[in-house]
């Protein structure tokens, strides 16, 4: 046996089978119930990514959050329904996708209680008690009778035998992130009943132990019950806590399902950035469970790191590794580790791109993974990229994230790639930003995208080249691909000053692309430092956090109504606004620039118009951002003379052709490389 051989040996606990009541895992590798964003509109795209993990060894693939009835309608988001047989049909398509690939397939049965306006469906949605919903409508649930919670149990039980018509292994009781009837009912927050369902806290668990046995008792012949639950709210005694309600709750039904699922609630809880917290940070909530319990276990906590689950579960914390993020940043991950290609893990950054494609109602999207979500639009696999018809040169202009995904898909395609970066390291933008407090993930996106191309034969990297349109001519390449990103703009153009403000010059003005590229030390002048923040994302937020942990004053000036609008989608608006409160950085929204002098910047109310004055030595305008396209336009000015020099082709792709996030430059250089040297126009094989 090799050494190899011998320390990947290590990981074999993490292939060994599990029961899981009448039914058997092939592995520990179980991606938990996630949302796509494709769910019943898109339920072909929803098929085609779920059977992707089963083909790339999740030993469990769970659907999405499935409605169970009209009554629980959350449109417009895109999730799974069982309101029916036809809906049960189509998802006999998907148990049959799993199972193919030697998977077993889960579903998580939902009724959304007040979690849901029922806009499509129009039924006055249901609650513990009379509340108004916890959504942004101007609708109020009504307090369910007894007459209430009997349907409501029929409807979980006739769920329940749909699911298992359909093919279901698994069949979920859900209580949790705050969404679910179930946990309404069980929170004193919300139910405030006087009756058997009320009050005490055997009376308020009542529902969820009746809706457990009842789908038990309809399935529990053939398929396993799971139940998924939140033992920790983090809200101190207004909420469920693991050493409080949350461990009762386990204690009382111990042994009643067939699998715990455990996590932390609410969603923005149980799914943080890697900003504000790190691989397996659920342990310490959830470590208490295997102690009550002879079932198995399985919780999250973005694990990515074999070694990490192997721990997880050595240590008495889980039997099985629960996945979200990471089965969608890698579907082939399990694989990987099972063949020793631990190198080759796609990891998970926790940027949340995920999450926000699901809250802005498309398909999923990962800064890490651009196949995701295109598995059936496109037919994209995440692993295999269609080797080229014949041979062909590419000149790849920039080594940011467009640039060495283009390179990278260009390799694995069989093109003979030169990759040439102007500067002195590779990463472009996501190095810089890596660098900024809490984004240190970041440069996953470069290092696995690096290690690949290290690599590959044909592929030859030069760093320090800045190249002139006199040298693209003069190689000769075939194809030219210029991704030469973006520059943050100084002038405060963005979304509330659409023109530039004369006043914004001077030293007195620090651009973004300066404190990247040399942190605070780029703030020359001493005193308080004013960040206007109109980018809306992250940007801004952790600008001004680095200023602050330098012992500068900070002032953070929006025309939004709360920092960081965008990250709301990503789910850490509150965490982000909190730890500027934190590091006392004074907060001053719907706010837009007027004016500057050497010491102080005036700014005014975007309703009222109504001025004030602020200190301010610097002023950081993080707003919008230019292409940076000059050698582009060099190009372009000579395309006659392409074909003279053997150049067939030259794009711009990424931030080059249109600044966006950085999981659109990862997508536009992998689409690149897709569609090299194929008869079609840019963008019109995007739809089947």
């Amino acid at each position: 046996m090799t050494a190899n051989e011998t320390a990947n040996r290590r990981y074999d606990i993490l292939f060994e089978p599990v029961k899981i009541g009448p039914v058997t895992t092939r592995n520990r590798f179980y991606q938990v119930p996630h949302c796509s964003g494709m769910g019943h509109r898109y339920p072909e795209a929803d098929l085609y990514m779920r059977q992707m993990k089963a083909e790339g060894g999740w030993g469990v693939v769970s659907t999405q959050e499935t409605e169970i009835h009209p009554s629980s309608d959350i449109s417009p988001s895109n999730q799974g329904r069982i309101w029916d047989d036809r809906d049960a049909e189509r998802l006999k398509e998907l148990t049959e996708a799993v199972h193919e690939r030697g998977s077993l397939a889960a579903i998580q049965l939902v009724h959304n209680g007040i979690h849901t306006a029922n806009r499509l469906t129009r039924i006055a949605p249901y609650g513990p008690s009379d509340m108004v919903v916890d959504v942004e409508d101007p609708v109020q649930a009504r307090a369910m009778d007894k007459s209430d919670i009997a349907a409501f149990r029929q409807w979980h039980r006739d769920a329940a035998l749909r699911a298992k018509r359909a093919g279901f292994d698994i069949i979920y009781v859900y209580a949790g992130h705050d969404m679910t009837l179930l946990q309404h009912f069980l929170l004193k927050r919300h139910n405030s009943r006087t009756d058997e369902y009320g009050g005490s806290f055997e009376n308020r668990l009542r529902l969820f132990r009746e809706v457990l046995a009842d789908t038990r008792d309809a399935v529990g012949d053939r398929c396993a019950v799971a139940v998924r639950f939140a033992v920790e709210e983090l809200l101190g005694a207004d909420g469920l806590q693991h050493d409080g309600e949350g461990r009762d709750v386990v204690a009382a039904l111990a042994d009643e399902p067939d699998l715990w699922d455990v996590n932390l609630s609410n969603w923005s809880n149980d799914s943080q950035t890697a900003r504000f917290s790190q691989e397996g940070f659920q342990e310490e909530y959830v470590s208490f469970v295997k102690k009550l319990t002879t079932k198995p276990v399985v919780g999250v906590g973005r694990y990515t790191s074999p070694d990490a689950m192997v721990r997880a579960i050595k240590t008495g914390v889980l039997d099985l590794i629960g996945a979200a993020r990471p089965s969608i940043s890698d579907p082939f991950l399990p694989k990987k580790i099972e063949e020793g290609r631990i190198d080759d893990i796609r990891e998970c950054i926790g940027c949340n791109i995920c999450t926000a494609s699901d809250n802005t109602v498309v398909p999923l999207r990962c800064t890490q993974n651009p196949t995701i979500g295109e598995e059936w639009r496109k037919g994209w696999h995440p692993e295999i990229v269609p080797p080229l018809a014949r041979p062909q040169s590419v000149l790849v202009i920039g080594g940011g994230p467009a640039g060495l995904e283009a390179a990278r898909a260009l390799t694995q395609r069989g093109a003979e790639v030169t990759v040439a970066e102007a500067s002195r390291e590779w990463g472009g933008r996501v190095t810089k930003e890596a660098r900024l407090p809490g984004l240190a993930t970041w440069a996953r996106v470069r290092d696995w995208r690096m290690n690949q191309l290290r690599q590959a034969p044909n592929v030859e990297l030069y760093l320090d080249s800045p190249l002139t349109a006199d040298d693209v001519l003069s190689y000769g390449i075939q194809h030219v691909a210029i991704a030469t990103g973006a520059r943050w703009r100084t002038d405060g153009v963005g979304r509330t000053h659409r023109s530039p403000l004369p006043f914004l010059n001077g030293d007195a003005v620090v651009g973004v692309d300066a404190l990247l590229g040399e942190g605070a030390s780029a703030l020359v002048n001493d005193g308080p430092v004013v960040v206007f923040d109109d980018d809306r994302y992250y940007m801004a937020s952790v600008l001004a956090e680095m200023i602050a942990l330098s012992g500068r004053k900070v002032t953070f000036v929006t025309p939004a109504s709360i920092v960081a609008p965008w990250t709301e989608h990503t789910l850490e608006q509150r965490r982000v606004q909190t730890r500027l409160i934190d590091l006392g950085i004074d907060i001053i929204p719907l706010h837009q620039l007027s004016g500057l002098t050497q010491s102080v910047l005036t700014i005014e109310c975007i309703y009222s118009g109504r001025k004030r004055e602020i200190a301010c030595a610097a002023v950081v305008p993080v707003t919008a951002r230019l292409p940076s396209d000059r050698l582009w336009h060099e190009l372009a000015a000579v395309s006659d003379g392409w074909a003279d020099h053997g150049i067939e082709t030259v794009e711009r792709i990424g931030d080059c052709l249109a600044p966006g996030i950085i999981a659109a430059a990862n997508y536009a250089g992998h689409f690149y490389a897709r569609k090299l040297a194929r008869a079609i126009v840019d963008g019109c094989d995007a739809y089947r």
